[in-house]
């Protein structure tokens, strides 16, 4: 498959991340009244297994891990941890070299969005989906 279809496959996994991420945490707290940031670990939690369904099934599917499916979800899951990460520091030091966009911190947001994307795109064909199936 063409990188840039593998992009584009990539960056549908991670809007459909964003979207199971944002739902879970919002009916946790809304309808369950569970603390904020526990439920955001439960719900990345989700949202990353939605994205390694996704990647696996679509974006790599002419690649192969070489792992066993729990094998593969758990190095998945550190590998999109360490993402999670980057996306943080990213976001926090966006800020501090920006001060103006403490006051639009979705700038923010998305420059650590935009480097976490890379980081998790780049970590996942060269750590996890390395072989092409054949």
């Amino acid at each position: 498959m063409r990188p840039s279809r593998e992009l584009a496959l990539f960056a549908v996994g991670g809007g459909i991340g964003f979207v199971v991420d944002a739902a879970i945490l919002q009916a946790l707290v809304s309808l369950c009244s569970a603390n904020p940031y526990v439920a955001q670990v439960f719900a990345f939690l989700v949202a990353a297994t939605a994205t390694w369904w996704w990647n696996r099934s679509r974006t790599f599917a002419a690649r192969s891990s070489g792992r066993s499916l729990p094998g593969e979800w758990l190095h998945w899951m550190a590998l999109m941890g360490f993402g999670a990460v980057v996306n943080y520091a990213a976001y926090a030091g966006s800020l501090l070299l920006f001060p103006s966009w403490r006051r639009w911190p979705v700038l923010a947001v998305a420059a650590g969005s935009a480097v976490a994307a890379a980081v998790n795109y780049a970590s996942a064909r060269a750590m996890l989906y390395k072989k092409p199936k054949g």
